[in-house]
């Protein structure tokens, strides 16, 4: 009997088979992984990225070329004048508008994103107003705001320095009474300048803004709705980086329970969307002084307070001034 070969014999089935089909599983298996990690690591790195911008753009703010004078716009003669900061790293210029006789001096101190003028005040009524007063008025740019040397915006660090270097100036050409009156950021700069000076009289904070976290994720949360963790923290992280200040640098916490040993009148508005509010309250609450005092302005907004009540609103800065000791 023959037996069956070659082509007849019967076909086994191959081992190679199954084990080619685990390395494809997984290999693909490491190609999905990997596509998956790419898109994580890809959505992280542009939220962060968006963090980054929001903090460049929070450090570098649009400011507006100055377009008058005291003179052109309000008949007041005045000086150029350029001055140092305390700590004599920046020079500071501005302009100085003397009254005759007066010894008395406001310094006006202007918001974030905004210069000496700041339009939407306007800052011109105010230095008329204070002229008018008899005070000698000082208006100036803080760094950011400069038309020669541009600077970072730094919540009040660097421009509480610039203020101080400002009260100097004032004080060496012969104030003997020095007034602040501040708005917005340059109120919050003014409450962290008066920490540390014992040359202010008095002060006029008008929508004071304070940076610390809490102001800082509102004003953020106001314009795109970010989660306040981690935002706040991958924030605190990229400001030392792109403007040289951490907010553990901004003596909020000090402000906030500080009983200043000069009156001072704080003026907000509830509809201030910007600084809330219940922050000047608290503030204010804490001063002892007989003659300082507030005014919280029902549905007021930010820094318009004067604009829309502006009889009243001069009326309780006129009441105030004139509580304030003569100079000799």
């Amino acid at each position: 009997m023959s037996t069956a070969t070659g082509s007849n014999a019967p076909l086994s089935p191959s081992n190679d088979a199954p084990a080619e089909l685990s390395t494809r599983l997984v290999r693909f298996k490491h190609i999905i992984l990997a596509l998956l990690l790419s898109v994580v690591f890809f959505l992280i790195f542009c939220f962060i990225a968006l963090h980054a911008y929001i903090a460049w753009v929070l450090s570098n703010p649009t400011v507006a070329p100055l377009y008058s004078n005291p003179k052109l716009a309000k008949d007041m003669d005045y000086e150029s004048v350029t001055f140092h900061s305390i700590d004599g790293k920046r020079n500071i210029n501005g302009w100085y508008i003397p009254a005759e006789n007066s010894s008395k001096t406001i310094v006006l101190s202007h918001g974030y994103g905004a210069n000496r003028e700041e339009t939407w005040i306007p800052m011109y009524d105010i230095a008329h107003y204070a002229h008018n007063m008899n005070f000698n008025v000082l208006m100036f740019d803080y760094g950011f705001a400069s038309q020669t040397s541009k600077e970072v915006a730094t919540g009040g660090k660097e421009e509480k320095r610039q203020l101080l270097g400002a009260i100097q100036h004032v004080k060496q050409r012969g104030a003997k009474q020095i007034v602040v009156w501040g708005f917005s950021m340059g109120a919050g700069t003014a409450l962290q300048a008066g920490l540390e000076t014992k040359d202010v009289d008095a002060m006029i904070l008008d929508s004071a803004f304070l940076l610390e976290p809490d102001t800082l994720y509102h004003n953020i949360h106001n314009q795109i709705d970010l989660p306040r963790h981690p935002s706040l923290e991958i924030l605190e992280l990229l400001f030392p980086v792109l403007n040289g200040t951490s907010l553990d640098q901004i003596p909020y916490n000090e402000v906030k329970s500080e009983d200043y040993p000069f009156p001072t009148l704080f003026i907000h508005g509830t509809k201030d969307d910007k600084a809330p509010y219940p922050i000047a309250e608290r503030i204010a609450s804490n001063q002892t002084h007989p003659d300082s005092d507030s005014w919280i302005v029902e549905n007021a907004h930010h820094e318009l307070i004067f604009r829309e009540h502006p009889r009243e609103y001069l009326r309780r800065v006129s009441a105030f001034l004139d509580k304030l000791e003569t100079p000799d």
